[in-house]
């Protein structure tokens, strides 16, 4: 049988508004008053989303984000930062109790990288999973799409979609970045390196390890065709039917009150 599961489809958001709606989301699900959800969003502004862990002292230019009109927010989700510019962005949340979940993130990864991967391939998007080999997130680098954790999406054997996830109140909330294009330069910018030399040689380090839908097919890939053959590609590999769903003014409040609350606090953006 199929199970129905709520869409939402938040268009272009503040990085702040981006986050809270992911946490509010997770709660509302704990709480039993929504199904699971896929949601899309886009940023406007441009956001630098760093891992809940991570930090940001001596590791990200603070001065360049905002000097080049983006915002820095900090996930709920682990990992390191990335710059969501010219991209779709998509979250899923739902129960760790849902049959179709595993247990372990690696393979609850699998599962929800399946939809993500039939997606890619509807668009001929010549794309794959990562299957690492050896110890993973060794690096000391703080840019995510360095390098590809299990089940992640590449494409020519590089990195085309980075995902993070984490697991609250008997929930998983994956979310995850999958760029049209990447402007290399501008992304190294925002970061803090010992001297112009190691910066150099982390950017060129990078071509080779991340890639764009532009880049990797070499025409243009529209924001809706990504949202539509995406949601298609979770329906079918979680046997599940979207049915779009909008937000009651009173769940719109409680996100704006924790995205000013929270996610446009300096405390919980820059203070690990």
């Amino acid at each position: 049988m199929t199970e129905f599961w709520h869409y939402l489809d938040s268009g272009k958001q503040t990085p702040a508004y981006n986050m809270a709606a992911d946490e509010c989301l997770l709660r509302w699900h704990s709480e039993g008053k929504i199904p699971p959800v896929l949601r899309f969003y886009e940023w406007k502004p441009a956001g630098l989303s760093v891992g809940y862990f991570q930090k940001t002292k001596n590791k990200i230019d603070v001065d360049a984000v905002e000097q080049n009109g983006f915002k820095l927010v900090r996930r709920l989700t682990g990992g390191r930062a990335v710059l969501h510019d010219d991209e779709l962005t998509y979250s899923v949340i739902v129960s760790e109790k849902h049959p179709n979940m595993p247990a372990s993130v690696k393979e609850a990864y699998l599962v929800i990288s399946k939809g993500l991967l039939q997606g890619l391939l509807a668009l001929d998007i010549p794309a794959s999973f990562a299957t690492p080999e050896g110890k993973l997130d060794v690096q000391s680098s703080a840019v995510c799409f360095e390098e590809p954790s299990w089940y992640e999406i590449i494409i020519d054997n590089k990195k085309a979609i980075g995902s993070a996830q984490t697991r609250k109140s008997g929930v998983i909330l994956q979310h995850g970045s999958i760029p049209i294009t990447v402007d290399n330069e501008l992304l190294y910018n925002l970061f803090i390196y010992k001297n112009e030399k190691v910066k150099e040689r982390a950017m060129r380090g990078f071509k080779d390890k991340a890639i764009s839908l532009t880049e990797a097919t070499n025409r243009a890939i529209s924001i809706e065709d990504l949202k539509k053959s995406i949601k298609s590609g979770m329906e079918s590999a979680l046997n599940i039917h979207l049915e779009p769903f909008e937000l009651t003014p009173e769940q719109e409040e409680e996100i704006l009150d924790l995205a000013k609350e929270k996610y446009s606090n300096d405390e919980w953006n820059l203070s690990r």
